[in-house]
């Protein structure tokens, strides 16, 4: 049985996993860095630890001040969240052989899907289609340049350890090879480890669509259905939504089936995502698959009304899924965007600073999930995701609807934010029409930014206000109590 939980992350999805736990009467346990003392989660949660500095190497992806705070405050499971240490195998190893539980799949699947090679090999043998490139164990860039040419261009380089849009270049032309090589090379190397790469083709205005995969150690593996994540910016999701709007029925049954193929090929236990890239003529491939809770799994949550972080934490203590693949349905349209201290002006580069002000939307059939709040501090250290902001309606047209509204309803004072960018993509005719494929912000990404902010007069106004000196104030009202006598910036001539 599991009674306490040490959460070994930070943020929103601390919080989120902090809520799921009390809701199953179980103890929640924080930790935090030397920047999140006053953090949402560690107010949150039963119990908290410090672990380290700021930077996350001295923090959140320190094992040892991990382990070192579940053994202190007798937790004996751990949840990873997203991010940070959630599909490392030595995490997940070094958890079990700690004797805890691990809230998440077995360190083996988390291996062989977490090199990105071994998991095309892998999926090809289970019989699940993937993207047409060349791959190899060794770090070989003539290889490559010669594999390139069967390939074809357009064709993507990637990462072999790779994700999170990281160790990635199109190439469109062969001369352009050989330089985009060396750079997804030296990035690969410095976020991985691991300079290996891959080749593959380039699905031209493809639509990203994954597959959410449920699984307890009993042997049955489910599909929860697909999430349309095509609303992207070089690499990195900006909206998510449900169902797909591109999927006809039946290719939506034919997807869900090749998740559950591709899950068993590697005996997945826990929540787990497929995904997948669909061709403009609706061929679908294997693109990877996380062994991890997904940042847009409210989106899942919503439409098929399933709480995916308490059946995490009910799969971990040994629970049966009580339900069938029949039994599982999609009700409605959820649409999921990510609020972020951003500034989409200047090349969406975070806008560090103080949060003076988050009052987030209080509407029915919307569900805001922070780990900010007022008085809070964006740093250099983490993403700067303020909330995500998830929308549920009958249809489509009306989620979108209540999504607008509740962006309008947002208030976050002190710092930049991309809200009005998101405004303008969401009332853009192509969105609504569900025209958006993986390419078309990076393609024509000036009709979706907002226009440049004016500043209202008033504000030049108070700026001339604030600025006089002390000499150029106005008279203390004892002295000049007649207003037309008043020298100050509102006297007459």
């Amino acid at each position: 049985m599991v009674s306490s939980v040490l959460i070994a992350n930070r943020g929103e999805i601390a919080c989120r996993v902090i809520h799921a736990c009390h809701e199953l009467g179980l103890r929640a346990v924080a930790v935090y860095s030397a920047a999140d003392r006053t953090a949402k989660h560690v107010q949150l949660a039963d119990a908290a630890v410090y672990i380290g500095d700021a930077p996350p190497s001295a923090s959140y992806l320190n094992i040892a001040a991990l382990l070192d705070a579940a053994r202190q405050t007798g937790c004996d499971a751990v949840h990873p969240g997203y991010g940070f240490l959630s599909e490392r195998e030595a995490f997940a190893q070094a958890v079990l052989d700690a004797g805890l539980v691990w809230v998440g799949p077995p360190p083996q699947a988390i291996a062989q899907m977490g090199v990105k090679t071994t998991a095309r090999a892998l999926m090809q043998a289970a019989g699940v289609p993937v993207v047409p490139g060349y791959q190899s164990d060794e770090d070989d860039l003539p290889a490559l340049i010669d594999a390139a040419q069967s390939v074809g261009f357009p064709l993507m380089v990637k990462a072999a350890g790779g994700g999170g849009g990281k160790g990635i270049r199109i190439v469109r032309a062969p001369h352009d090879l050989t330089e985009a090589l060396t750079a997804a090379r030296s990035e690969a190397l410095k976020a991985f480890n691991d300079p290996r790469l891959f080749l593959e083709r380039y699905i031209e205005h493809g639509r990203h669509i994954e597959v959410q995969l449920l699984g307890d150690q009993h042997g049955t593996l489910l599909h929860l259905y697909e999430r349309d994540c095509s609303t992207q910016r070089r690499h990195q999701k900006i909206i998510e939504e449900s169902p797909s709007p591109f999927l006809s029925v039946e290719q939506r049954a034919a997807i869900g089936e090749v998740a559950v193929r591709a899950g068993r090929a590697v005996n997945y236990v826990n929540a787990g995502t497929v995904e997948m890239i669909a061709t403009p003529q609706g061929e679908l491939f294997f693109l990877e698959m996380n062994t991890r809770l997904q940042v847009e799994h409210p989106v899942t949550e919503f439409v098929t009304g399933l709480d995916l972080v308490k059946w995490q934490l009910r799969i971990a203590a040994g629970e049966r899924l009580p339900f069938t693949q029949a039994q599982i349905s999609q009700r409605g349209h959820a649409i999921e965007c990510r609020l972020y201290a951003e500034d989409p002006q200047n090349g969406f580069l975070p806008a560090v600073g103080r949060v003076e002000q988050f009052i987030p939307p209080q509407m029915p059939g919307v569900r805001v999930d922070s780990g900010v709040q007022s008085g809070d501090e964006i740093t250099i250290h983490y993403d700067p995701m303020i909330a995500k902001i998830i929308a549920h309606d009958e249809t489509r047209a009306a989620a979108i609807a209540r999504m607008i509204a509740a962006l309008r309803q947002t208030v976050v004072l002190g710092t930049v934010t991309n809200r009005e960018f998101l405004l303008q993509l969401l009332e853009h005719p192509d969105f609504r029409a569900a025209q958006i494929d993986t390419t078309t912000l990076d393609e024509r990404l000036a009709e979706f930014l907002p226009p440049e902010p004016q500043p209202s007069p008033l504000a030049f106004i108070a700026a001339a206000l604030a600025m006089q000196s002390p000499a150029q104030a106005a008279p203390a009202p004892e002295a000049a109590p007649d207003p037309w006598a008043r020298r100050d910036g509102w006297r007459l001539a």
